[in-house]
């Protein structure tokens, strides 16, 4: 086991201590844990550039929690919302005691499901995409940005800071602007460029785009040959941010003549900082969406606690500080 990981174990079990007297913390550790499995959803496919630094929390969690009786079962849905919501109808039918549910589906589609897993008796815990409504409905955590506008307005505001953005200039936004709920940060950034007289080109993201970007390319080039005048081009996930440089190179587009900015962090997108193709992003901090609800859903079957509500942060990361992160990055934590 390495040091930061020990470091972070410890972290969580002293955050749990820290409430408890000493007759409790005693009882905390002499207790008769219930045996739980979980079923955890990791959105992307196996090795997915973002879904990859979920898994890994994911994973650690669980081999924190197993001498407590816990084991965790993983779910890839390929970021396809459909699949999603027949794999979470197949979890709650398996008797798991808990299920781990990436949002994506919305709350029309996750509603009716949720009902079902609380009258079967399954804990349900949502990650990265929240779903406030079932919450409120049907119980349940969360681990996630809980205020996504913010975080684009943010991103947008340091970009028309660090990069000299200019009223006039032209923006390219790719999100799934096609999907209630899922594109409130892109949204963001979109009226923030507006609010500074910035001319914004909303575009919908491929159908499967998440899993493969290549797709994105030819609607990157066509937005290029049609207005070559594009300053900036936000990307809606890490998946496509981390192929920013092969859009640029693709046009014959050098290192830093159009801005590239998006939201996450993965390797690819640190190579990306490297060659000059990134100069943005707004890291939600993957790994804890994968740790934290395992964490929550333990506690919940455990010690009653309700779900918890954890925002995951929405860290901006830039040309200066990309290299700090550099190792936690290829270790697939950042």
């Amino acid at each position: 086991m390495t040091m930061k990981k020990s470091i972070l174990i410890l972290a969580c079990m002293m955050v749990i201590c820290s409430a408890l007297s000493v007759s409790a913390q005693d009882a905390l550790f002499s207790f008769e844990y219930q045996p739980m499995r979980i079923r955890f959803f990791v959105g992307g496919d196996a090795g997915d550039a973002f879904g990859s630094i979920v898994h890994r929390g994911a994973i650690d969690a669980a081999n924190m929690l197993r001498p407590f009786g816990v084991e965790v079962e993983y779910v890839f849905s390929g970021w396809q919302p459909d699949q999603m919501i027949s794999q979470l109808r197949e979890a709650i039918a398996s008797g798991v005691d808990a299920i781990c549910m990436m949002g994506h589906p919305g709350v029309e589609a996750i509603m009716p499901l949720a009902e079902d897993a609380r009258n079967a008796g399954v804990i349900m815990m949502y990650q990265n995409t929240d779903v406030a409504a079932v919450r409120r409905e049907f119980g349940g955590g969360f681990a996630g940005v809980l205020n996504l506008t913010a975080q684009g307005e943010r991103l947008g505001n340091r970009a028309i800071a660090d990069l000299a953005l200019q009223p006039g200039d032209r923006a390219v936004v790719f999100a799934p602007w096609g999907s209630p709920g899922r594109f409130f940060r892109e949204e963001g950034v979109a009226k923030t460029f507006e609010g500074h007289g910035m001319t914004v080109e909303r575009i919908q993201n491929p159908v499967g785009v998440n899993a493969d970007p290549q797709l994105l390319l030819p609607l990157v080039t066509g937005q290029l040959q049609r207005y070559p005048e594009t300053r900036i081009i936000v990307y809606s996930g890490g998946q496509l941010l981390a192929a920013a440089g092969m859009y640029m190179e693709a046009n014959g587009i050098a290192p830093g003549e159009i801005y590239n900015i998006g939201f996450d962090l993965n390797s690819a997108v640190l190579e990306g900082f490297v060659n000059g193709y990134v100069q943005l992003s707004s890291d939600q901090q993957a790994y804890l969406q994968g740790f934290l609800p395992i964490l929550n859903a333990f506690l919940t079957k455990n010690f009653e606690f309700a779900g918890l509500e954890i925002d995951t942060g929405a860290n901006i990361i830039d040309v200066y500080n990309y290299d700090e992160l550099r190792v936690l990055i290829e270790q697939g934590i950042r």
